[in-house]
């Protein structure tokens, strides 16, 4: 029986924020009278975590995420709600909580900027109480299995967005954490380093058996990483469960991508499906077409048997065009 390393309650925070009106008119009447508005950027959201599980925490600028991983770490108190995190109230802080989970945000840094990463990731030894034995093992690990024995050493400033990245990654795992809260982790990154990092998430999870929640806008990294998302949206949740389960109930085509060896007319490709994209280009002739999921494989013989294909493939829409569908749909409800 799988145990539960978070469980969450009818969370909600809300924020008082300041409105104040513009101009230096406005300036001056602040000073005698104040409007303010109440935020609600979490709003009685419930969901449950078992150890070891990846969860992509997905939703879009504004809609809660980090207010809720900062409630889970303990960083903010909720405005209402329960919250079991390994067995304990994070923002009760206590320290036996505070050495089994790291909070690694994609924007922020820890890592000492004129100093080599090195000189952090022995300060951490130090606040986390790590042995000598299991530091230089973990360390030897970690700094394996992402390639950074050559920088390790360096001034952290002298380093590349991905290599600091990295670091940052190793200096927040040094203690072995039970749970990782990643909050866009590849910001920022090039495609090449963001699969690295990715590929690093999935090794460490099948590795320590570590509990991960993760944030990003890059689709790829929670298609490639989690079976499971939670999609909220203004702070509300308005979906849980596995991404094929979005997927199958949102991607109502596939995507039919076609080189041909000679020119064909879009009158020709009509009769197939929707046509995206068309090109006619020198000996460069492409298309794309959406057609219905379920007839995809029979569109694509149809096409093979009357038009001059070269190459065709069949692919899933992007994960963003399908997250996409799904607030859509919730506003429209």
């Amino acid at each position: 029986m799988k145990t539960a390393a978070i469980v969450v309650d009818h969370l909600s925070k809300h924020f008082k924020v300041y409105k104040k009106e513009p101009g230096v008119w406005g300036s001056i009447k602040s000073l005698w009278h104040r409007e303010y508005e109440t935020v609600k950027a979490v709003q009685d959201i419930s969901f449950s975590i078992d150890e070891g599980e990846v969860i992509g925490f997905i939703g879009q600028n504004g809609a809660g995420k980090t207010t809720t991983l900062k409630m889970l770490s303990g960083l903010l108190y909720p405005t209402s709600g329960e919250v079991s995190v390994l067995g304990y109230t994070p923002w009760e802080r206590k320290p036996d909580f505070q050495k089994q989970f790291s909070l690694v945000m994609g924007q922020k840094n820890q890592l000492w900027w004129d100093l080599p990463a090195i000189e952090t990731f022995e300060l951490n030894k130090a606040i986390y109480d790590i042995p000598d034995n299991q530091y230089k093992k973990t360390l030897g690990t970690l700094v394996e299995l992402l390639d950074v024995a050559d920088i390790i050493k360096v001034q952290v400033r002298k380093l590349s967005l991905g290599q600091r990245m990295k670091c940052e990654l190793i200096a927040a795992l040094l203690h072995n954490p039970k749970l990782l809260f990643l909050d866009e982790p590849t910001i920022g990154l090039d495609v090449i380093m963001q699969k690295t990092l990715r590929d690093f998430i999935r090794e460490y999870n099948r590795e320590f058996g570590a509990t991960i929640i993760l944030t990003s806008h890059y689709m790829d990294d929670v298609k490639e990483l989690c079976k499971r998302a939670i999609i909220i949206e203004k702070g509300t949740k308005i979906f849980d469960g596995e991404l094929q389960s979005i997927i199958a109930k949102y991607a109502k085509n596939k995507i039919l991508s076609l080189v041909f060896s000679k020119p064909v007319q879009r009158s020709d490709l009509e009769p197939y499906g929707e046509i995206k994209e068309l090109t006619q280009d020198g000996t460069n002739y492409t298309a794309t077409l959406l057609v219905g999921r379920k007839s995809a494989t029979a569109s694509a013989s149809k096409v093979l048997s009357k038009l001059p294909v070269q190459d065709l493939t069949i692919e899933e829409p992007p994960i963003e065009a399908i997250i996409r569908d799904v607030f859509a749909d919730t506003k429209r409800s």
